[in-house]
């Protein structure tokens, strides 16, 4: 076994590593900033950043996909978020955001009681497609079945089944619960699929083989999520990456040259980050919680995780914004410009940077650049 330790007698365990335990060795030459390309490039769709908006519901609202995608990312809404349950949800926001910490899970609970309306889901499509930006929509492995249909025929660019572990079948236990087998379902649309998330090879060479145009990496965890505590689920992003890295070369030899977008969620802060996970292998990048930094941020500052509302096992805590937020516009916390010193504005600038310093000239370069582990 790679790099594995002695847990005891007769059982091993590999040595994984956080993004924050490696860094990036630069080559012989260095390039101007102005020289270095982000474009990210997935099925038809052109992005200038290499970045997709985790869908919480604290960060990603029709008004802000429609932000982030002028600035060049591409933002994701929660079909099952508060969007589709309110027919304004302003109000649930503004109670939320004023939240204190020990009272937030119960509360998140009761706010996400209300019942996703297909009405709203078609609704909040049609809002997204008018603010001009590509049209991405996230749904449960759960209910994938259910949603999809109303999903697709309200017109999605982009179809994202995300949920904490997501495996090519979903196996349901009863004749209502019928399983999800991701192969299957792909093969019958025309849209893009993007799935996710996984924490290793294996899972994320099945996922490829799916027929999704990308993989997301990693279950979503920052801060304030407690996957690991709640499951005992907990995969170091950096590992998984080169871990997702390597099956996508793979699938690649195997298919003669389908290439799978391999799609970091997880772990990501600053500028340092985003860098290091594209350097460990990833094609793009999840922003969650750095988002709620921006003015624009639906829940004025406050974060939390999807999973975190879970009716009997929520998995995330509540963040209250933290000390000096909001740090300044969308805008300046993805591409400036920055007054802070610390990567958490301009976090694109500092990813181009970091790939110049480096000596390499757009990110599919700058995977191959080194690294050295630094804990």
């Amino acid at each position: 076994m790679r790099d594995s330790i002695e847990i005891g007698l007769g059982r091993s365990a590999r040595r994984g590593y956080t993004l924050d335990e490696i860094g990036i060795v630069p080559s012989r030459r260095t390039r101007d900033i102005d020289a270095v390309s982000l474009t990210w490039q997935i099925d038809a769709y052109r992005f200038d950043l290499p970045l997709m908006g985790f869908p919480s519901d604290a960060t990603m609202s029709p008004a802000t996909i429609a932000e982030v995608g002028r600035i060049g990312g591409l933002g994701v809404l929660d079909a099952e978020g508060l969007w589709t349950r309110y027919d304004d949800p302003a109000s649930a926001l503004a109670t939320l955001a004023g939240l204190d910490t020990e009272d937030a899970t119960r509360e998140l609970q009761r706010v996400y009681t209300e019942p996703v309306r297909e009405d709203l889901i078609s609704l909040r499509i049609k809002e997204l497609r008018d603010g001009g930006s590509v049209v991405a929509v996230r749904v449960s492995p759960q209910h994938t079945l259910r949603l999809a249909p109303t999903i697709l025929s309200a017109g999605v660019d982009m179809l994202v089944i995300q949920g904490t572990i997501v495996s090519a079948e979903h196996v349901g236990t009863t004749p209502t619960d019928p399983p999800l087998n991701l192969k299957t379902f792909i093969a019958d649309l025309d849209v893009p699929v993007v799935v996710g998330g996984c924490t290793n090879y294996q899972t994320a060479l099945h996922l490829m083989r799916t027929g999704a145009a990308g993989v997301i990496v990693g279950v979503g965890a920052d801060i304030w999520a407690t996957t690991s505590e709640v499951l005992g689920i907990e995969v170091p992003m950096a590992t998984a990456i080169v871990d997702a890295a390597a099956a996508r070369r793979d699938y690649l030899d195997e298919t003669g040259g389908r290439y799978v977008h391999v799609i970091a969620a997880g772990g990501i802060r600053t500028s340092g980050d985003i860098a290091r996970a594209l350097a460990c292998g990833a094609d793009a990048v999840m922003l969650g919680e750095p988002l709620a930094a921006a003015a624009q941020a639906p829940a004025k500052g406050t974060w939390w995780h999807p999973s975190a509302s879970h009716p009997k096992l929520p998995r995330g805590q509540f963040g209250p914004p933290r000390p000096g937020w909001p740090l300044g516009s969308l805008q300046q916390v993805l591409r400036g410009p920055a007054d802070s010193p610390y990567g958490e504005l301009n976090l694109f600038g500092g990813t181009r940077r970091a790939i110049a310093k480096a000596g390499y000239s757009d990110v599919k370069e700058f995977q191959k650049v080194g690294l050295i582990v630094t804990a």
